[in-house]
């Protein structure tokens, strides 16, 4: 009877479980914030939705200055000229079926943009990931995060891409906002999905949640 009235209630009401931050985060939990924190209709009445559409790439900008989208955003170089963009974060880089060939060399004529009254040049970096449940991501989250940060720190704007757009360049963003800006697992999630829908797979969620777990034995969430 007690396992019933349980399960109910965490059924009935997602937000029990994500209330309280001394209590163990899961993947399975943050599954559930997924379903429930739905991506609204995007509008393509906007200049930079209308952007996409012309450019024929499916991209974002999740947090000020962050952009999350698919290969054939970080693959079109016009493109990323007009958004301004100064720094690429390739979460998928290889040859492999899943992958995005590009590189350092790829985006060796990017010109440097000027901000602040200093220019600010362009830089790429790659992780060789696939998009799989057993692929260890966390050992990049840090990496990760550091360099999203110092992109935005500079005046610059980033994209963050893998090959669609949902999964391993989500779960970089995600961690960055988690270690960077002190969110937590759930709240970095719906930030997020306010603006992009995005699917990490199951293991990209655990370690997210593992992630969370780490930042709140440290105390270094603001609660």
């Amino acid at each position: 009877m007690v396992a019933t009235a349980w399960w109910w209630c965490a059924q009935s009401s997602p937000s029990r479980l994500e209330s309280s931050s001394s209590e163990q985060t899961t993947g399975r939990q943050l599954q559930r914030v997924l379903h429930y924190s739905m991506t609204p209709c995007r509008s393509l009445q906007g200049l930079r939705r209308s952007d996409c559409v012309l450019h024929d790439v499916d991209c974002d900008e999740v947090y000020p200055g962050i952009y999350i989208g698919d290969a054939a955003a970080a693959k079109n170089k016009t493109y990323l000229r007009m958004m301004g963009i100064t720094h690429v974060l390739n979460a998928a880089e290889g040859c492999r079926y899943g992958q995005v060939d590009t590189g350092h060399s790829y985006y060796r004529d990017m010109p440097s943009i000027r901000r602040n009254n200093k220019d600010t040049y362009f830089r790429y970096m790659g992780f060789p990931m696939v998009d799989a449940p057993t692929t260890d991501i966390s050992r990049y989250f840090h990496v990760a995060a550091k360099f999203i940060d110092d992109a935005i720190s500079c005046g610059g704007k980033i994209l963050v891409h893998c090959l669609v757009g949902m999964s391993r360049s989500a779960t970089c963003v995600l961690a960055y906002l988690m270690i960077c800006r002190k969110m937590s697992a759930v709240d970095a999630i719906r930030k997020v999905r306010l603006r992009r829908d995005i699917r990490p797979n199951d293991g990209f969620l655990q370690q997210l949640a593992d992630l969370d777990m780490e930042l709140k034995r440290k105390n270094l969430y603001p609660y």
